[in-house]
């Protein structure tokens, strides 16, 4: 495997090795000792989770807070998605910014998302299915999200407007200036476990 930290360093592409003959492909796609000694610390997965979508799809941007904030570790099996993660921790010197990265079924491509990150992605082929590892537990009470047009973030989702399929949630979630006092729960530079 290959890891490669992004524009925002806490966020790592990773790249695994394929096997590939006639008789199809293997890959990792999850080791424990080279992932936490590629991005520093130990991470306690907990749970494996999978969504099935059609083109223009868009989830997100969503995140949770501490004590629930989770670390996601994202994939695709199938089909095409742009990735998103924000940094919403604040005092961190890339708030507000965020890393983009394609992930297909070709590429087999994942991406580590650390707590502190608002996380989102889009189908760009017919259908795409998604799956990804999260260090924390599901809370209503801790679910948040980030507004996926904010023009504060500038994110090209690559589709129209006209294009985009979001739940009513998503299309209600306020902009970054607006969630800036619960962001402050992510601070830069603590213990992502505190």
């Amino acid at each position: 495997m290959n890891f490669v930290k992004q524009v925002i360093p806490d966020v790592v592409l990773i790249e695994p090795k394929v096997h590939g003959d006639c008789r199809g492909y293997f890959i990792e796609t999850f080791r424990k000792d080279k992932f936490e000694q590629a991005i520093g610390y130990q991470v306690k997965f907990c749970q494996d989770n999978e969504s099935k979508s059609t083109k223009g799809v868009l989830r997100g941007l969503h995140f949770q807070l501490p004590p629930f904030a989770q670390s996601k570790l994202v994939r695709v099996i199938e089909g095409e998605v742009l990735d998103v993660a924000v940094d919403i921790r604040q005092n961190s010197p890339t708030f507000g910014q965020h890393v983009a990265v394609l992930l297909n079924d070709t590429n087999k491509r994942q991406l580590f998302i650390p707590r502190g990150f608002a996380h989102g992605f889009i189908v760009l082929s017919e259908t795409a299915t998604f799956a990804y590892k999260v260090d924390n537990y599901y809370s209503p009470e801790c679910d948040r999200g980030l507004a996926f047009n904010d023009p504060k973030l500038k994110i090209n989702w690559q589709l129209s407007l006209e294009q985009l399929q979001l739940s009513a949630k998503d299309l209600q979630q306020p902009c970054l200036d607006d969630i800036q006092l619960e962001a402050a729960a992510f601070c830069y530079g603590t213990n992502l476990y505190d």
